[in-house]
């Protein structure tokens, strides 16, 4: 059961869990990479309603996103590919999309790579995404 407090109403792993069907070992994992927005106090993580919300509109603010990079002049940015464990340490640089996404069918396990947008000139992350979401994001997409 949610905790109350004033007009806060903060939701707990199990009450996620009850809620959605989502596993307690996914939440966590939501949690700590920031999927999911929450504050842990002592052992337990809690979640606001506006968290939640932020989540469940995330594709909504991601589709904006990808739609403002291509808006913009895509050589102003330049792409990093690293791996995002232990497994794999390699890091690479590409110009392109159409680069990235070339470099990353060639991965046998594309769930172990992310990648970085960076602005050229301020250096800026734009975005960071995950290996798999670059390429449903970008991949039918002529070069930039």
């Amino acid at each position: 059961m949610p905790k109350k407090i004033g007009s806060l109403i903060l939701y707990s792993i199990d009450d996620l869990h009850e809620k959605l069907g989502v596993s307690k070992l996914t939440l966590r994992s939501y949690l700590r990479t920031g999927r999911i927005r929450g504050r842990k106090l002592g052992v337990s993580w809690y979640v606001t309603q506006e968290s939640l919300q932020d989540y469940f509109n995330a594709p909504e603010r991601r589709r904006k996103d990808v739609e403002k990079l291509n808006k913009s002049n895509a050589h102003n940015y330049r792409y990093i590919i690293q791996g995002i464990n232990d497994l794999v340490s390699e890091t690479e640089e590409c110009e392109t999309r159409s680069d990235v996404i070339e470099l990353l069918q060639r991965q046998a396990i594309l769930s172990l790579f992310q990648v970085k947008i960076i602005e050229r000139n301020s250096r800026k992350v734009i975005q960071v995404l995950k290996a798999r979401d670059f390429i449903e994001q970008h991949g039918a997409k002529k070069d930039s």
